[in-house]
């Protein structure tokens, strides 16, 4: 009886707890679809606020969160914001009247070179409307500082600093992880350079592995530091001696070095601000966000073209069928390409690509089907922060590939990697196994034995065939001696200004250049076309329950493991890697 009182209690407190999460939620949504049908007006002598200080992604749902206003579980944290609206939005604020300047946030911007080049690239175009950009900051992270250092005045608060120090990337090594858990992985490549599975088999970076990052920073720092110095009007020459002697972690050796304009307050900077639209000391700026700025009228006149050209993005990790969050599955990604390409209207593709490759079976299903498409109507693959291994996959058959002089790409090698539990299983969990085989190797391959000497020939074998269809489909792609690509190849990463010196790239350039190059390839005028972009990013009702999932997940593990469940995840991760892979270095930082 007892028993049966308190399931009737806990559905009594369920169902209470359920409706008042309903109230608010309906409510918040009911909030939200009042306001967002108020239009946002603009005042005249407005300041664009432009805040970089989040995730920076490719494209992001039209939806507004509804319930981003309200504390407790539903919030979420800081919404992301998409290239796609940010090269819309700040055409849009160079055309309008009512925007005088941008007041640029970009202390801490969550993205890669690459992304972060456009991003700069197009506030440069902004400035050509003769508007300011102005930027404030009590700190600047080196990426930040980037993208900062072509505004027209930088303030930096007095007791803030600069990271100012050039690019490094660390590696973290599990080889003593493993070791401790008993676990043995066990490695199949080709290439001297594709040091993917090196976290797993060593300590420290080999000297290969070094060579080639050497040699990849040193390209990115370069290209980066002649940017700022000509946004500065300073020497190449005098950047890497404020990097070297970290002159300007100071405020006042920022100032000095003229990597900044001004050291002050906030409300010093906002006098400067008062100053250029000539308002009065205690006269308020109208400040509008870059979200609300994109909800008002715009003066740009869109054309109602049925031509159409497609940009197919692809972020993540590449995997089989469907993809997971974070991941491109070759059944979504070839489901959306055969779209494009049946489409009449679509007269020429653009793959948009950011991805560190991924399953060597998924990228050659995904290249062929790129190989299909451009036999019927051009296609131009976009480089965005990386594009490598699997990702240079992807692109290598297209008519032309762009790339960012940032983008990292190449890596084109192969390799396999499983490994063996078996010693985990029996010496930290207890748990053994036993197998009947009908057939020498009918359990290969399998996680808790050692594979024996034929199996590990046929697998080496297997790998060194993958690497030569790599090879000689991208040798073919590019037009090149076969002798040459494997020249280039091996694994080895390059930057994209590397690479279209090698002729692993054609064109240097962000997406808006690829959709110029797909345009003219398709005999379409400027104005003549509409871009449309594929797949849909998802709204704030699947990014809730998505949330939601992950979260329920990641509670039924720790509720199932206990405090062996971050082990538990990480072996999943491990697993996850078996098999055939076409991936760049990865878990790399670059600071």
């Amino acid at each position: 009886m007892l028993q049966f009182l308190k399931y009737v209690f806990a559905t009594i407190v369920g169902l209470l707890l359920f409706t008042i999460i309903g109230f608010f939620l309906l409510a918040g949504i009911g909030a939200a679809i009042g306001s967002s049908s108020d239009a946002v007006s603009l005042k005249d002598n407005s300041v664009l606020k432009l805040d970089l200080n989040r995730p920076i992604v490719e494209n992001v749902s039209d939806d507004d969160n509804p319930l981003k206003n309200l504390a407790g579980p539903f919030a979420g944290g800081a919404d992301n914001v998409g290239m796609v609206q940010l090269r819309d939005g700040l055409k849009r604020a160079a055309a309008d009247s009512h925007i005088k300047g941008i007041y640029l946030q970009a202390n801490y911007p969550q993205a890669g070179y690459s992304t972060l080049e456009e991003i700069r690239n197009a506030l440069l175009e902004f400035k050509k409307s003769g508007k300011f950009i102005y930027s404030y900051g009590e700190m600047f992270s080196e990426k930040g500082y980037y993208v900062t250092s072509m505004a027209d005045k930088i303030y930096l608060n007095p007791a803030g600093g600069m990271d100012f120090n050039g690019i490094s990337a660390e590696v973290s090594f599990f080889k003593g992880a493993l070791d401790k858990l008993d676990i043995k992985p066990v490695v199949f490549r080709v290439g001297e350079y594709k040091s993917a599975v090196e976290p797993f088999l060593r300590e420290n970076m080999s000297d290969a592995n070094k060579l080639q990052y050497a040699s990849l920073l040193g390209s990115l720092n370069d290209h980066i530091f002649s940017q700022i110095a000509a946004s500065r009007n300073v020497q190449v020459a005098d950047l890497k001696k404020v990097a070297d002697e970290l002159i300007a972690y100071k405020p006042q050796g920022a100032l000095s070095s003229k990597l900044i304009t001004n050291v002050g307050y906030y409300d010093e900077f906002e006098a400067d601000i008062r100053k250029i639209l000539k308002r009065d000391a205690d006269d308020k700026i109208d400040y509008i966000s870059f979200t609300k700025f994109m909800k008002a009228k715009s003066s740009i006149k869109y054309n109602d073209s049925d031509n159409k050209i497609a940009v197919i993005v692809g972020e993540g990790t590449i995997v089989g069928a469907k993809a997971d969050k974070g991941n491109i599955g070759s059944d979504d990604w070839v489901a959306e390409l055969r779209k494009a390409r049946e489409d009449k209207n679509v007269k020429a593709i653009v793959l948009r690509i950011d991805s560190p490759g991924g399953s060597a079976l998924a990228s050659d299903v995904m290249w062929r089907e790129v190989e299909l498409t451009k036999k019927v109507k051009p296609v131009i693959a976009s480089m965005g922060d990386y594009a490598a291994s699997g990702g240079y996959y992807m692109a290598m058959a297209a008519d032309t590939i762009v790339a960012q002089p940032t983008t990292i790409t190449g890596s084109i090698g192969i390799f396999a990697q499983f490994f063996n539990f078996d010693n985990f299983l029996k010496n930290k969990l207890g748990v053994t196994t036993d197998r009947v085989n009908t057939n020498a190797h009918s359990d290969f391959p399998t996680v808790t034995r050692d594979m024996d000497e034929f199996e590990k020939a046929w697998f080496q074998k297997s790998i060194e065939a993958g690497y030569e269809s790599f090879t000689s489909k991208a040798a073919k792609g590019r037009k090149m001696n076969i002798d040459k690509l494997k020249t280039l190849a091996g694994g080895r990463v390059w930057s994209g200004l590397e690479a279209k010196q090698n002729g692993l790239v054609d064109v240097l350039g962000g997406l808006e250049d690829a959709v110029k190059i797909a345009a003219k390839k398709a005999k379409l005028k400027d104005g003549d076309f509409k871009t449309k972009f594929y797949p849909q990013p998802k709204g704030f009702i699947q990014e809730f329950f998505d949330k939601k999932e992950d979260e329920a997940e990641a509670k039924m593990m720790t509720a199932q493991f206990g405090d062996l469940a971050p082990y538990v995840k990480q072996l999943k991760t491990l697993k996850s890697r078996e098999g055939v892979m076409m991936l760049m270095p990865e878990v790399i930082e670059f600071k």
